[in-house]
């Protein structure tokens, strides 16, 4: 979950959302970039996003996020890992997700090497609750198979 403020870009999976709000993190603040990053790394036991680019290192200020996921991917595949499929969850109030979903599935898709018909994005709202229906926040959650 990130926090969304005014003057940062709205990032999903590498595609900038237009919005009033965008996300804001140590690196490009791309929350769904950063969820895969950390499906991936857990489902091959290889640690989690902190470890692999630790947010109290400056070098990672600012940094692309679509960058970091192809690096952890790239550990992932190091290992011996194959994608079988994605499938993320984003929940935002504003902006909505379904007129740019097939961008964010192919960009995904793309950073994996993967067919795009592997990676599904669906969006939900918070249903005007909590910091995600108040506009304050945006989540994302992705779970991913792994074969060898």
């Amino acid at each position: 979950m990130h926090r969304l403020v005014e003057g940062r870009r709205f990032l999903l999976g590498g595609v900038a959302i237009p919005a009033l709000k965008g996300e804001l993190g140590h690196s490009d603040g791309d929350v769904l970039a950063h969820a895969v990053i950390d499906a991936l790394l857990g489902a091959a036991g290889l640690g989690d996003i902190g470890e692999l680019f630790p947010p109290s290192d400056p070098k990672w200020q600012d940094a692309d996020s679509m960058k970091l996921l192809r690096a952890a991917w790239d550990t992932v595949r190091g290992a011996g890992w194959r994608l079988v499929n994605l499938d993320c969850v984003v929940s935002a109030e504003r902006p909505k997700l379904l007129p740019h979903r097939d961008a964010i599935r192919s960009s995904l898709a793309a950073a994996l090497g993967a067919p795009t018909e592997t990676v599904f994005v669906k969006g939900k709202t918070g249903e005007g609750l909590g910091s995600i229906g108040e506009g304050l926040a945006v989540e994302a959650l992705a779970v991913c198979l792994l074969e060898r």
